[in-house]
C-alpha cells in the first residue's frame, strides 16, 4: 500500500494532488473506498434495504486481488504468462464476474425499489460503467 503525503489541514487541491499519485490500483481501492464512506453518510437517511444494497454496490475487489489481476493481464499482454498464472488469471476473471453480477443484482433491487432506470439510478449514485482491460 502505497503512501501519500500531505498536511493535517490539508486542501482540498492539495488532497487531490496526494490521490493524483496513486497508481490505478490504489487509486480504484481509494474510490472504492470514498463511495463506501459516501454510502454510509447517505445511508442512515434510506430504509435498511436501501442501505444494505448500497454497501453491496459500492464493495470492491480487493487491493491485493485487483494488483494480481493487473500484474497478470500485464504479462499476457506481454505474451509471458505461465500456464499456471493462466490459470490463475482465469480464476481472477471469474471472481472478478461474479462480483460485477452481484452489483448488476444490487442495482437493479435499488432501481426498482426507487422505480427508476438502472441507468437513472447509475447517474444518480455517480457510477460508471467499468473499463475493463
Amino acid at each position: 500500500m502505497s503512501t501519500v503525503k500531505v498536511r493535517s489541514q490539508a486542501s482540498l487541491d492539495e488532497l487531490l494532488n496526494g490521490v493524483a499519485q496513486l497508481d490505478t490500483p490504489e487509486l480504484e481501492h481509494f474510490i472504492s473506498q470514498v463511495l463506501t464512506l459516501r454510502a454510509r453518510r447517505i445511508a442512515p437517511s434510506f430504509p435498511k434495504e436501501e442501505a444494505e444494497l448500497l454497501q453491496k454496490i459500492n464493495q470492491g475487489l480487493p487491493l491485493d486481488a485487483q494488483q494480481r489481476y493487473d500484474e497478470l493481464t500485464a504479462k499476457r499482454q506481454a505474451e509471458t504468462l505461465t500456464p499456471d498464472e493462466h490459470r490463475e488469471l482465469l480464476a481472477l476473471i471469474d471472481r472478478i464476474e461474479q462480483a460485477d453480477a452481484k452489483r448488476v443484482q444490487a442495482l437493479t433491487e435499488l432501481a426498482q425499489l426507487r422505480n427508476v432506470p438502472v441507468t437513472t439510478l447509475m447517474a444518480e449514485l455517480s457510477i460508471r460503467r467499468p473499463a475493463y482491460a
